[in-house]
């Protein structure tokens, strides 16, 4: 089901133009053609250089030095002085300089303390690390090379970016997750990390950071000779850069993980707002924490697949008020960057993001605000592709003078969190009252403040008081601090909290928090005996199976865990209906260590799935998972029990005719204007479960992520609400092909060879474009030389199939179209009676 964006995108894109005219029906891939680069109306992109891939590589950084200069890395090579021409100026005024020095293949580059700053990632030079160059002698030449500080990581998940801090007294790094833990003198993430699963991961199938342990990508705060080290934030896949807002709050694009796609460990490239102390999760394999753990943080907002490069604020540039104060993050893969706004939400913020500027392919590496001229200078290339110089201006009508400073709805709440984050860094006997008054915070980054506050103080001084909390909000904060850093010993005490706190009377959002406390209490502080896991499994077998997706897998491993005898029989039915692979493989991959309460017939049913799971797709891991996941069931069973299951074991999905769910037969070929009328009146009452059921007949889980679950070749479907009413959304889905999103259209290139390729392009490597061709399929992908395209040109057939709504009846519809305007919240008004 794929719903372009019949509102937002439209009204961008109906007026976008190429920079140098209006959008052609063929798009050439010459290599110093522009035309098939797209940004929003009234900026215009110029190409001011065409790098010489032999001779100076392919540039992935940027920076600027006091003169306006720009200063950029080759990938596998030198460093370069830029100097642009002015606007309207003369091509023959831009001046390309060599530094010559034995520095460069940086990751991360900043002129700052009179001193350019290179993170280099590998191990030429002096080896990976932080250098500090400077010019000596006042020649304009850069002439001294100081290694800082070695770290212990390389590639493209080693060390990343260098930023100003907003004081400009210090410097911050961006480590990506192969980066070992430099020394560090001052913590403000608590020094107990783990990886902290309930039950056993499981490592990427193609084995990936296999191995990689917490925290996984980090962020410090350094001194200019980098000599101080302080550890802000952790948990990240590979951020490969970050920036500061006015408010000096910093922000940062994490990496997903591609070959995870359509599993329910899955989690999108986002944007995360990196806070004192802050967590984000990230684990390796089926590790990856989800959003809703509340010892992590979540993001401000997702974006999709992806590969995240550069991050910069709009400030500085001579664009409108909305762009200057937006922040821009680059996608290398999908060829996009994108202006994302943010608003101030409590003690953080939520954000939107808006397609800024696009092409097919255009592997966007790094973006930098000029304050001397307002321009955006915009570097493509990596990994050996094609490498460009852009720069963008705003040649609109609408005024771009710096706007007075708006009222700041969140300065309070963040004001708070900061006196919170006073005590990150230090021991004080204040910092456990002012943390009480927000351990029960509605606001989640304040509550997060607050408990990391209490990890740094000694646990003697606010044990008592998290055990005797009555407020069940503080408890839960309290009891999870308490799980982390306490001793082994006050386990049954904080099990009696944890008892006192009604299941019955929480919020979604609190029961999953409160899982996730039992589940820590059991990984920190010991396993229970016998008699305590009967007890706690015997607390919450009536609450499973839930209403909620997302509460029926933390309460399928917690039973699992703890072998409750009802575990393999209600997961198993669970596992019957669920609509969506992602959530079958929750289940089938906690019933993986379930020993007891199985029935052989349960058992065999089990162990079908895994021939089911053979028409499943996903990414490049999603196979080896499924095959691991079974390996790993097979080992737990006993040698009477592999004898008993052996025929279906040792079958193949090939070896047997797999019954086929019937077609559903046509009932109507439904029609906009037929339809509508029914959906405007009839959207109450409906039924959330037959909803999301025909979310997953229809096939769009498919290529559609919904409410955490679902394909990623399509667009997000959570947020549809707040962008489309029933007509639009109705018309995105009987007529896909009417009005097709720049966004996820699809591209037919056609090669010299005669081969006629249509998807859309995801990746590059030297010159090798890869080519998504199956939207149900994100792992089926073409490989096209890029010396041999001919030409491309854009679809005007929607990836989307058509005639998604004919096999449904009218009820069916309705329940369907609640469930996509409810955002998956089954006590949305359409559902009550």
């Amino acid at each position: 089901m794929h719903v372009r964006f019949s509102l937002l995108t439209l009204m961008l894109f109906s007026c976008c133009s190429f920079a140098f005219g209006q959008q052609e029906k063929r798009l050439e891939l010459a290599p110093t053609s522009i035309k098939h680069i797209k940004a929003l109306q009234g900026f215009q992109v110029e190409q001011l250089y065409e790098v010489p891939q032999d001779a100076q590589g392919s540039w992935v950084n940027l920076t600027m030095d006091p003169k306006g200069r720009l200063i950029t890395s080759d990938q596998y090579g030198k460093l370069y002085r830029i100097t642009p021409p002015t606007i309207g100026g003369k091509p023959e005024e831009m001046k390309i300089e060599e530094i010559d020095l034995q520095i460069g293949q940086a990751n991360g580059l900043l002129y700052a303390f009179d001193s350019l700053y290179v993170v280099v990632p590998n191990s030429a030079f002096q080896g990976s690390g932080i250098y500090r160059v400077r010019d000596t002698d006042g020649d304009d030449k850069f002439d001294d090379v100081k290694l800082l500080r070695p770290l212990q990581g390389k590639g493209e998940h080693g060390p990343h970016a260098v930023l100003l801090s907003p004081d400009k007294q210090s410097l911050y790094v961006v480590c990506g997750n192969h980066t070992d833990l430099t020394k560090i003198d001052t913590y403000r993430v608590p020094r107990v990390w783990d990886e902290d699963h309930l039950l056993p991961r499981m490592w990427d199938a193609r084995g990936h950071a296999k191995g990689r342990l917490a925290p996984g990508g980090w962020i410090a705060k350094i001194d200019p000779e980098g000599k101080e080290w302080e550890l802000v934030s952790t948990g990240y896949r590979n951020q490969f850069d970050a920036a500061f807002n006015r408010s000096g709050e910093l922000f940062t694009f994490d990496a997903d993980m591609e070959w995870d796609i359509n599993t329910p460990w899955y989690r999108p490239t986002r944007i995360c707002h990196a806070t004192s102390g802050s967590e984000f999760g990230w684990r390796s394999g089926t590790g990856k924490w989800p959003s809703y753990y509340p010892d992590s943080l979540p993001s401000v907002v997702d974006i999709g697949p992806g590969s995240p490069t550069g991050v910069t604020f709009g400030y500085g540039a001579k664009f409108p008020a909305k762009y200057q104060n937006a922040l821009f993050v680059l996608d290398w893969s999908y060829g996009k960057i994108y202006a994302v706004h943010l608003m101030p939400d409590g003690s953080t913020y939520r954000g939107e993001a808006e397609e800024f500027m696009t092409g097919t392919p255009l592997p966007v590496t790094d973006a930098i605000i000029n304050p001397h001229d307002g321009a955006m200078y915009v570097t493509t290339g990596g990994r050996r592709t094609s490498s460009f110089l852009y720069r963008v201006t705003y040649t609109g009508q609408e005024s771009t003078a710096l706007p007075p400073p708006a009222p700041d709805a969140g300065a309070a709440a963040r004001e708070t969190r900061r006196k919170l984050e006073e005590f990150h860094v230090k021991k004080d006997p204040a910092a456990v009252a002012l943390a009480w008054q927000h351990l029960g915070s509605n606001d989640r980054f304040l509550r997060f403040a607050a408990r990391t506050a209490l990890e740094h103080q000694p646990v003697e001084s606010w044990q008592d008081k998290a055990l005797q909390e009555t407020n069940p909000q503080a408890s839960i904060t309290a009891l999870l601090g308490l799980t982390r850093v306490a001793a082994r010993a006050v386990q049954p005490e904080v099990l009696q909290a944890l008892d006192r706190i009604s299941f019955d009377k929480l919020t979604h959002a609190q029961r999953l928090e409160l899982l996730r406390v039992y589940g820590l209490t059991f990984i920190r502080l010991g396993e229970p005996d016998e008699a305590v896991a009967a007890k706690v499994a015997a607390k919450f077998e009536p609450y499973y199976p839930s209403k909620d997706r997302e509460e029926n897998a933390e309460l399928s491993k917690l039973l699992v865990y703890l072998q409750s005898p009802l575990a393999a029989t209600k997961t198993m039915k669970l596992l019957a209906a669920a609509p969506t692979q992602e959530e079958q493989m929750d289940y089938v991959l906690a019933l993986r260590n379930l020993e007891t309460g199985w029935t052989m017939e349960q058992r065999e049913e089990y162990f079908r799935w895994f021939l089911k799971a053979a028409s499943y797709r996903g990414g490049a891991s999603f196979g080896g998972f499924v095959q691991n996941i079974k390996n790993e069931a097979v080992a737990f069973l006993s040698a009477e029990d592999k004898k008993a299951l052996k025929p279906i074991l040792e079958t193949k999905p090939q070896d047997v005719k797999l019954e086929l769910e019937k077609p559903r037969p046509v009932v109507q070929e439904w029609k906009v204007a037929e339809v509508l009328p029914v959906v405007e009146s009839g959207l109450h009452g409906r039924d959330f479960q037959r909803g999301r059921q025909l979310f997953a007949v229809a096939k769009c889980y498919a290529c559609h992520r919904f409410n955490n679950e679902g394909g990623a070749t399509g667009p997000d479907l959570s947020g549809v609400s707040g962008r489309f009413n029933p007509k639009d959304l109705l018309e995105s889905i009987i007529e896909p092909s009417k009005t097709i999103s720049d966004q996820y259209a699809a591209v037919i290139i056609q090669t010299t060879d005669g081969q006629v390729v249509t998807g859309r392009i995801v990746n590059l490597n030297g010159d090798t474009l890869k080519v998504n061709t199956d939207m149900y399929d994100p792992d089926k992908q073409a490989s096209i030389s890029r010396k041999k395209i001919e030409l491309i040109e854009t679809s005007k057939l929607s990836m989307m199939p058509q005639g998604l709504l004919n096999t449904l009846k009218t009820d069916e519809i309705l329940d369907l179209m609640a469930y996509l305007l409810s955002r998956g919240d089954p006590n949305h008004a359409a559902f009550q009676k």
